[in-house]
Order: structure tokens, then sequence, then C-alpha cells
């Protein structure tokens, strides 16, 4: 097991926030998994879902900092889903299934496509009323395997696993960012074989995120200048889709930026929920003692509005 496993931070983590189980699908075998802290007073918390190769306690270093701040996260895991459709419903029956009428959603890589794919889904009634997205993209075109996407449940698991390290930084990285690696690493050999597989699937299904129908979602975008998976085209596309987003920056970070720059990045999300503070879609608990002048501001990385035309990036 690699550092982060083995840190004091993840055992306390472990020992001190259940792992939740829900069923909301008639068949009995499709399990959420969840963490869910902070003050259940709040009605409008912050829920992230992970990338492909991930589970729900990636975002550990998210849920313990935020939740001592007075923030309600959820972490999910959802179950073996083929399509986008089934994801979304069964989502929409877990938050319904929660009481939550209304949501700020964090998702990493697919987990940001999900995101938006449930946001356009319930665009009609909206359940998502903001979304960070990070390292994440708006077509699935991308990873050029859209045609392969509907064979991937009968690969062996060793297969999809070497297909999902490809995406790994080979180079040399700091510690942080190796340590990161590793977990992730420990996370993805943890998945059975068809979980990957749907994970993938869906993944690479041919699909597209609608912008038109997320004109009321406000959004940051946030995505690392070094390396990783996504290409500066396939970011110059999310910025496109969303010109009116908040961008927020990291100098560094690499693919899990949310466990390697856990601090910059939960800063980030300190600056994009604090819009909603005093409201009630506001993601904290307000504090009796609080002082409404306190505004964090990131250190190494920046946030900042964005500034791009349709046309920038061509």
């Amino acid at each position: 097991m690699g550092e982060i496993t083995n840190s004091q931070e993840y055992q306390s983590f472990r020992s001190t926030v259940p792992l939740r189980t829900i069923i909301v699908d008639d068949d009995d075998s499709k399990k959420w998994s969840l963490y869910d802290a902070g003050p259940k007073s709040v009605r409008c918390p912050l829920v992230c879902f992970p990338p492909a190769s991930g589970s729900a306690d990636v975002f550990f270093k998210q849920i313990l900092p935020l939740t001592a701040q007075g923030y309600r996260v959820i972490a999910v895991d959802y179950p073996i889903y083929w399509t986008l459709q089934e994801f979304t419903e069964g989502f929409r029956k877990l938050l319904d299934s929660l009481n939550l009428d209304k949501v700020h959603l964090f998702g990493a890589s697919l987990g940001g496509f999900l995101a938006q794919k449930f946001a356009e889904h319930t665009y009609k009634s909206p359940r998502v009323h903001s979304m960070i997205l990070c390292n994440s993209f708006i077509d699935t075109n991308i990873f050029q395997q859209t045609q392969s996407a509907h064979s991937f449940w009968m690969l062996p698991a060793l297969v999809l696993k070497k297909m999902v390290m490809g995406n790994f930084d080979k180079g040399i990285v700091d510690s942080g960012i190796a340590d990161s690696i590793d977990f992730m690493v420990d996370k993805l050999d943890n998945l059975g074989q068809q979980e990957l597989a749907s994970r993938l699937t869906i993944n690479c299904q041919n699909a597209y995120i609608e912008p038109q129908k997320l004109n009321l979602v406000e959004v940051t975008v946030m995505d690392v200048f070094d390396e990783c998976a996504l290409s500066q085209a396939v970011k110059d596309e999310m910025y496109k889709c969303y010109p009116n987003a908040k961008r927020a920056h990291l100098k560094t970070g690499g693919n899990f930026p949310y466990l390697s720059r856990s601090e910059e990045v939960n800063i980030h999300i300190q600056i994009h929920l604090r819009t909603f503070l005093k409201s009630r879609f506001s993601a904290r608990e307000e504090l009796p003692s609080e002082t409404p002048s306190i505004n964090p501001e990131p250190s190494t990385s920046k946030t900042e509005p964005a500034t791009a035309s349709a046309g920038d990036g061509d």
C-alpha cells in the first residue's frame, strides 16, 4: 500500500466517517455506496463523483477539512450501470431517498462528465445548482473508442486496468503527484471486472454535452497546467462550452489534484461555494460567530472569471 493509504489522515477518515449503502433500484444488486459527512441540516450539499478508476474515498482530503468548517460533503460510488440513462435515473432516485432537492456537484474526469449529464437530464426540473468540473471533458469521442465501447463487458479485468493506467503519468513527478498515482492504482486494483467495464463503457460510448441546457447552472472549470490525461484541445472545448464559467487553474497537480494538491483544490471549492452562503442553497451550516468578510484566496493558484470567447483555442 502507498503513502496515502497508510497516512494518519486516511486512517482517521476511514475510522470516523461511515460508509453507507443505499439501494434505490428494483434490482437489489445495484448498490450506491457513499460517505455523507457534515451537518445533515444542510439541504444543498456538495456531492462528489470519482473518476473511472476511483472510489468515493478518493475525496477524503475534501471531506475532512470541509466538514470541519461546517460544509456537508457526500462522496458517492455508483452501481454497475451500463448507460448514461441508467446512471442519471439512479442518481435522481438516490437524491430523492436522501430528501435532497438540489445539490452542488464536484466531478473528476468521468465524474465531471456524469455531473454534466445529470444536470442536463434534469434541466427542466433542475436538481443541480452548481458544478465544479475537475480535469473533465464534454465529448466522449476524445477517447476514440466509441466503436469498441460495447465490447468492454467481455474484456478481462487486467486488459481494462491497462487501458486506464495508460493515462497515468509515467514521467518524473513530485512526491505529491506520485503518491496520488499510487493511491489511485490501489483503488483501481480494488475494482471488479464488471464494475470497471461498466464505467469504461459509459466513459467511451458516444455521448456529448448540450450546453444550451445548462445555462442556469453556475460552473467552475478546474484544471492543471502540468501533464495530465487531457490535451489542451480538450480543455479548450470545455472553455468554449462554458464561456461564463469561473476558471480554477492549478499550476501543478497531475490527473488527481484533489489528492496531490488538496489544499489548493479545497480553497477553490470554497470560493465556488461562497456565492451561495446565507441562501437556501448554501452547502455550509451558518456559524453564529463567523465573520462574513472572510474570503479565502488561493496562494499558489488562481480562480478567475472566464474571458474566452467562442473562438478562443481554435
